[in-house]
């Protein structure tokens, strides 16, 4: 069994701060442009976004993957 305590503080561990690899978490890149039928180079627009990102299965999960990928992005230009 596991000591919380201890996992607590390895999560807790004050220093350098971890980066996110997102290149890992992309598997299909342009898959959801492709599901959407929105041509390459194009934006997709927010409204297509929000309403498949309601929708089941891998379609929803990739535009939900997105919508946090752009608040990422955002962040990442303000600093």
């Amino acid at each position: 069994m596991v000591n919380r305590a201890s996992v607590r503080q390895q999560i807790m561990k004050p220093g350098k701060k971890k980066k996110l690899n997102i290149k890992k978490a992309i598997k299909k890149p342009g898959a959801l442009r492709a599901s959407l039928g929105i041509k390459k180079g194009k934006t997709i627009p927010k409204s297509v976004l929000n309403k498949a990102a309601k929708a089941p299965g891998k379609l929803g999960q990739r535009a939900r993957f997105a919508k946090t990928l752009k608040k990422l992005r955002s962040k990442k230009r303000r600093s």
